[in-house]
């Protein structure tokens, strides 16, 4: 007689999305060009148990962390899948913007988080140009098309309209944190001043869910049979030997600036 053997069922699996580096477009940085099909694959596959971020960002463009974010929001809603995101050693800025795409957010007891603002940075050259003897000649047609020119004397009226450029861009900044955190988020704190907090203090105001590492953590949500599924970008026979060159570059030291902001 044969002996019956029950169906078992299959370990369930997690895709696990890598998100790190600064945010922007072009090759450099994260943007939703490079991560949408990564992205779409990730919650297309099967039927995954959840899809989880792996994230260490210091942040970068607005318009980028938005796009990546209602991506995968729209995916998790759309597919019914939960999303858990696992800060490494830094979330913030946009990187806290692309944490906010998941349903809840567990970080290491050194990971930085928060830096909810908004930054124009740039340089001034006028007084080195006067005393190379260097005159800057501008003509426009528009009265806005010299702009904060780094090589004209910063303006009261330049900085003001800065100031107005980015108060809607903060503000959608913060009604994306609130509507993820919701009533999770510390009502007495101000939250929203560009500050940063260290692991369990970001717990505490409620800008995350708790300490906790990815594997522990999603072992203990679906099983320690949990099978993980890495899905990270390819890099091109340019980025891989052509690094030295690269690192040269003006947007190679801007990268390593939004790194050196959190001593990174």
């Amino acid at each position: 007689m044969k002996r019956f053997i029950p169906f078992l069922p299959k370990p369930a699996f997690v895709p696990v999305i890598r998100l790190s580096g600064t945010i922007g477009s072009g090759q450099r940085g994260l943007n939703d060009e490079a991560l949408a099909p990564l992205i779409e694959r990730a919650f297309a596959r099967g039927k995954p148990a959840a899809v989880a971020l792996q994230i260490n960002s210091p942040g970068g463009s607005a318009v980028q962390s938005s796009l990546i974010a209602a991506r995968i929001r729209r995916l998790a809603v759309e597919k019914k899948v939960p999303v858990h995101a696992f800060v490494e050693d830094v979330a913030a800025s946009g990187g806290y913007w692309l944490a906010c795409a998941a349903d809840d957010i567990w970080v290491d007891q050194s990971s930085i988080i928060g830096s909810i603002g908004v930054i124009f940075a740039s340089f001034g050259f006028p007084e080195l140009l006067a005393r190379q003897g260097v005159e800057r000649r501008v003509v426009t047609a528009g009265r806005s098309k010299s702009f904060a020119d780094p090589f004209l004397p910063q303006k009261p009226e330049d900085i003001d309209r800065l100031k107005a450029l980015q108060t809607p861009i903060h503000q959608a900044f913060i009604a994306h944190v609130k509507s993820s955190r919701g009533a999770r988020l510390d009502q007495t704190a101000d939250l929203f001043n560009a500050d940063v907090w260290v692991g369990q203090g970001a717990v505490d105001l409620g800008l995350v869910d708790g300490l906790g590492h990815m594997v522990p953590k999603l072992k203990a949500l679906y099983g320690d049979k949990v099978k993980l599924v890495p899905y990270g970008r390819k890099r091109s026979l340019f980025q891989r030997f052509g690094l030295a060159m690269v690192d040269q570059t003006l947007g190679a030291v801007e990268d390593r600036a939004l790194w050196a902001r959190y001593g990174l």
